[in-house]
């Protein structure tokens, strides 16, 4: 199995900004690429569904603000968590 993610929010006004959010699945990978759904992503959390440890947390491997179609997070071996992002 392969890292996945799934938007479960598409993008929706907030303020002036647009926002998404939606969920990952490590699939025994260390890390991939997160489809925002937003053309620039310049902020998101991500928060694993687990008890992950320190070492194994996830981490946002670009410099933001990127392109939302392929955010990179890093994180340890099959974690799965949830992500949201803001942007345009």
């Amino acid at each position: 199995m392969a890292f996945t993610s799934t938007i479960t929010q598409r993008p929706i006004a907030n303020g002036n900004r647009r926002m998404s959010w939606g969920t990952w699945d490590g699939g025994g990978d260390s890390g991939g690429n997160i489809d925002t759904g937003l053309r620039l992503c310049d902020f998101i959390t991500l928060t694993p569904d687990s008890g992950t440890g320190p070492a194994a947390a996830p981490t946002v491997n670009e410099t933001l603000p990127c392109d939302g179609s392929a955010v990179t997070i890093a994180l340890g071996e099959d974690v799965n968590g949830y992500w949201m992002a803001w942007g345009y």
